[in-house]
């Protein structure tokens, strides 16, 4: 197994961050946020703020920076601060001061006095259900709502009113933020025309289109660095305020600019993931077939109505197997901190709802929860042709609950000593996706290879996977070849996110390698070439013809060259017209309650995950463990918690819950390898998503078999289970 290339690095702090990059004559940026949730700046008094020691700019409204909202059509348009009086949240960018240090800048920042005039704030989704609204789109592009009926039922309810066994309740998820270790940061040089800016991005290529088309500039003159980037999630999709911010300060200071978010604005001055309802509904005969399945979903909403959380559209629009399906979704738009893709948008908090409901419907059949899951098992998404192109869920499930010691689970009756404990399973599903990109590899006269791409490393382990598929396809040692990320200058790689890097870039690898190999033999023997007029293979980093051989490198000198480069590039194609893609797995997890605190322990967890090949099972196993703490970290820990007015109440690491090591017990990840080359020619599928789903559900269900309490809401509190 090969070792994460990037660790010396990043464990000897040798690695640079994008805020850790520093010029001469560097100046530091500030942003200052809004203490209102809902109104429009009257006035902001910035004259002392001027006058403070080493101030060289503020920015505001009044005294805007060029810069305009670019609108992309993969994403939208993309917010960009300052450009209105209008404050839509707490906590919300409206000024910058640029000074000579970053103390001058925040000394300065705070002497500026703002009036507002101030709107009734609607912050409650709860109490925003009544006025939902149909969202303007959900993810892919299909309908807000969905209904698939077998022939002769003329309606959801008369399914449901033929169902010998119906559940029914509501669920609810809260407001999260993807909490980096690295802040929301950048620093922006402008010089000689061209705008250079580091910043931790899931994207290189996609930062350079935002900040030329805000800024007005070619994108050839625009250059986005990010080769290390601290954590991500979907929360450094888009360009950052501080970004667009030291991008524009530079341009009119004629100097290096530095900017960086404290950590509590970085709870507001970006976007997390919304908090949902949802009301799921099952109903099924009494041998745990379904017959019907409704998933109505609520989510919170900026006031712009930039970002929908499919929460029913992610989950059981695809995962079960029924004949009567009623999906809806709709949006509550609340003067709150904006929301974005956050691991597994959809996936994460609809599995939560739709795998809690498949446990009741469990618990009303006297059934096994393995097994009601096994029974209803979809082939296809109900009502799509299309097969999924491989699907192991079932030995995921065989496999996880042999390894768990599933058939010593007793609902209910496993005391040990003052612990009642208890286990849980769910469902994991997330769609396996592909993005365009483009790889450069080349072969190098000194016997060493290279291979290139924009797309970026934000902890996922790409940079070693990409280094890995290289030197599969080039036949040579790992350690021949170099892997280079993170910078918009390289070919485009695509976006870090949708757990599609693997996928992307390492087909469009295996395209490239396959042509240079060709290229390779055809020097060989061309006219004056060492094997002219021979047949040539290649293997082992080598020329082969008539029982001669040469290396690679060799054969590039004796032919004058320096190297040899091809691009290979690689999109979706006619297979997502015959197929449809899903990764898969089986969650597990055991609880420990106490009889008198009714404080939650999770003591085991097990994923068993069916997700096509593994390039890496370290750096794949590190993504699928991350993902399923992160699942008890939103089942027990995390809620983003607002005041009446708006104001974030715990925007910081003291308030808002993260587990730490004492709260994460023995965590075991197995895998069930069917390499999916209908997918991808690499045969990998997506894991950096899927460890998160199900996790959460699985913990509340594990709950509920220890103390025979059905919490319907995460985070669980101590007092949900006081009797």
């Amino acid at each position: 197994m090969m070792p994460r290339l990037d660790a010396p690095l990043k464990v000897t702090g040798a690695a640079k961050y994008g805020v850790d990059h520093n010029f001469p004559g560097m100046a530091y940026g500030y942003v200052v946020v809004s203490t209102v949730a809902n109104g429009e700046i009257e006035g902001m008094d910035v004259e002392a703020a001027k006058a403070a020691p080493g101030v060289l700019g503020v920015y505001s409204p009044f005294d805007p920076l060029v810069l305009t909202a670019p609108t992309l059509a993969a994403f939208g348009e993309t917010w960009v601060p300052l450009q209105n009086k209008e404050v839509d949240y707490h906590g919300q960018p409206i000024a910058f001061v640029v000074a000579e240090t970053f103390e001058q800048a925040r000394d300065a920042a705070a002497l500026i006095d703002v009036t507002y005039r101030e709107r009734p704030a609607v912050t409650s989704l709860q109490e925003g259900l009544a006025t939902a609204e149909d969202p303007p789109a959900v993810r892919g592009g299909g309908p807000t709502s969905l209904d698939v009926l077998a022939d002769g039922v003329a309606s959801i309810e008369d399914a449901f009113a033929a169902s010998p066994v119906v559940v029914d309740n509501t669920y609810s998820t809260a407001g999260q933020h993807h909490a980096p270790m690295e802040p929301h940061s950048a620093v922006a040089v402008w010089e000689s025309g061209e705008l250079t800016v580091y910043s931790g991005s899931q994207g290189s290529h996609l930062q350079v289109a935002e900040l030329a088309d805000a800024l007005r500039l070619d994108r050839s003159a625009v250059h986005s660095v990010n080769p290390f980037v601290g954590g991500a999630f979907g929360g450094k999709g888009r360009t950052s305020a501080p970004a667009f911010l030291a991008a524009a300060a530079a341009m009119v200071l004629e100097r290096p600019v530095k900017a960086s978010l404290t950590r509590e604005q970085v709870f507001t001055a970006t976007a997390g993931r919304a908090a949902t309802v949802q009301r799921v509904s099952l109903g099924a005969h009494r041998n745990g077939m379904l017959v019907a399945l409704r998933h109505d979903s609520w989510c919170a909403t900026d006031v712009d109505r930039s970002f929908v959380e499919p929460t029913s559209h992610g989950t059981s629009r695809e995962w079960y197997a029924t004949e009567n399906l009623s999906i809806s979704q709709k949006i509550v738009p609340l003067n709150l901190p904006r929301t974005t893709f956050m691991r597994a948008p959809g996936e994460a908090p609809g599995s939560f709802a739709l795998e809690s409901a498949m446990d009741e419907l469990a618990v009303a059949l006297d059934m096994d929860p393995i097994e009601l899951r096994r029974r209803n098992s979809s082939v296809a998404p109900p009502g799509v042709d299309l097969q999924w192109s491989s699907k192991h869920l079932d030995e995921c499930f065989e496999i996880g609950a042999r390894r768990f010691g599933w058939n010593r689970r007793r609902p209910g009756e496993r005391v040990e000593g003052d612990w009642v404990v208890g286990m849980g399973t769910a469902t994991a599903m997330f769609p396996a996706i592909r993005f365009p990109a483009t790889v450069r590899v080349t072969l190098h006269a000194d016997e060493t290879a290279e291979v290139a791409t924009s797309g970026a490393d934000p902890g996922t382990g790409l940079l070693t996977v990409l280094n890995q598929i290289a030197a599969e396809s080039l036949d040579l040692a790992p350690e021949r070849v170099t892997a280079k990320l993170g910078d918009s200058n390289l070919p485009p790689g695509g976006l870090s996110g949708g757990s599609t890097a693997t996928a992307s870039t390492g087909t469009a690898i295996m395209i490239a390698a396959t042509q240079l190999i060709d290229e390779l033999v055809a020097l060989a023997s061309e006219p004056g070439a060492p094997f002219a007029g021979k047949e040539v293979t290649y293997a082992d980093g080598k020329v082969f013809a008539d029982g001669q051989e040469l290396t690679f490198g060799a054969l590039l000198r004796e032919l004058g060259r320096e190297s040899l480069v091809v691009s290979g590039s690689s999109a979706p194609g006619e297979e997502m017209t015959k197929h449809s893609f899903s990764s898969f797995g089986a969650q597990f997890c055991e609880v420990r309650v106490h009889r008198l605190t009714r404080e939650v322990r999770v003591s085991r967890m097990l994923g068993v995950f069916d997700a096509g090949r593994i390039i890496n099972e370290q750096t794949a196993r590190s993504q699928l463990m991350g993902g399923m703490i992160w699942g008890v970290s939103a089942a027990l820990h995390e809620a983003m918690e607002f005041e009446a007015d708006g104001r974030l109440a715990n925007g910081d690491f003291a308030g808002y819950l993260i587990p730490v090591n004492a709260d994460i017990p023995e965590v075991d990840v197995e895998f069930v390898q069917y390499p999916d080359t209908l997918h991808n020619a690499v045969g990998a599928r997506g894991v950096g998503e899927i460890g998160v789903v199900g996790m959460a559900a699985a913990i509340a269900n594990a709950v509920y078999d220890a103390t025979g309490i059905r919490v319907r809401h995460i985070p669980i509190r101590i007092e949900d289970l006081l009797d």
